[in-house]
């Protein structure tokens, strides 16, 4: 089950459209879905959570906690949409594919993706490109 809760204003996504992709990218990886839930906020809520735990005072696009047991995949996704936003100017891409591009990195750490080294990061950004093309397909 992946559910979308809202705690900023402003963002409404397409979740039929977000969840028929992710259940996709997560059946392509030999995975099964217990329950995800993706929280949309802000990033002062997001600078909260990351204080408090993990310790670190910096704002960030995502954070995910994993509460994967075996092949099955479940957690809770945390994305600051003024991160996504701010992110996606900077890169010149659509809002819709930079909040994607997120979405699905939380859902490749669940899968055991990632990225501290260089080379975790290249992996972690070539599954990335990988799943991205499977919601184009998909739509």
């Amino acid at each position: 089950m992946i559910n979308f809760f809202y705690e900023s204003n402003g963002v409404q996504l397409e979740e039929d459209k977000l969840s028929v992709w992710i259940k996709g990218v997560i059946a392509s990886e030999k995975k099964t879905i217990g329950e995800i839930n993706y929280i949309f906020c802000d990033d002062e809520y997001l600078l909260k959570i990351n204080q408090e735990f993990l310790q670190h005072d910096t704002y960030t696009d995502i954070i995910s906690f994993d509460n994967t047991i075996g092949n099955e995949l479940s957690g809770d996704i945390f994305i600051s949409t003024e991160r996504v936003a701010e992110n996606a100017d900077v890169f010149r891409i659509s809002f819709d594919e930079e909040i994607r591009r997120v979405m699905v990195h939380g859902v490749l750490h669940f899968c055991g993706y990632k990225d501290k080294t260089t080379e975790e990061k290249v992996l972690m950004r070539n599954k990335e490109n990988e799943k991205l093309e499977l919601f184009h397909v998909e739509q």
